[in-house]
């Protein structure tokens, strides 16, 4: 950003300014923040620069991933605006029983699950 445009920016009244510079900005820190902790973003602690590469790509991917769930599949749910920390402990992260045959795969989980309605409300949102 140049020198000239800082400077408009700062002209505009104070509850612009809020909105459109400091509002932004803020959103932009907390997405970079989620990817580094709930997504495991910075682990980076092997000797090996492949190894590391390889572990920073696997957040990229699990923070797409996350986002493009959150836009579909949680869409007009609860967890439409949760951080992904949320929806990995709420949704994600509960013991399943996993059978899988020839034709179809079949995740069995435990009836007394308290957010069995939204993510049945997710899976058939990302079903074909």
């Amino acid at each position: 950003m140049s020198s000239s445009s800082s400077a408009r920016n700062l002209d505009l009244p104070a509850d612009a300014l809020y909105d459109e510079l400091y509002c932004q900005r803020g959103e932009a820190e907390n997405r970079i923040k989620e990817a580094q902790l709930d997504l495991f973003g910075t682990r980076a602690s092997c000797h090996k620069f492949h190894a590391n590469w390889l572990r920073l790509m696997f957040a990229a991917l699990a923070y797409t991933l996350m986002q493009r769930l959150r836009t579909i599949a949680l869409a007009g749910t609860e967890l439409a605006q949760a951080t992904a920390s949320t929806i990995r402990l709420r949704l994600l992260k509960i013991g399943a029983t996993v059978i899988r045959n020839t034709r179809r795969v079949r995740i069995m989980l435990a009836s007394h699950h308290p957010m069995g309605g939204t993510f049945l409300t997710a899976a058939q949102a990302l079903a074909p």
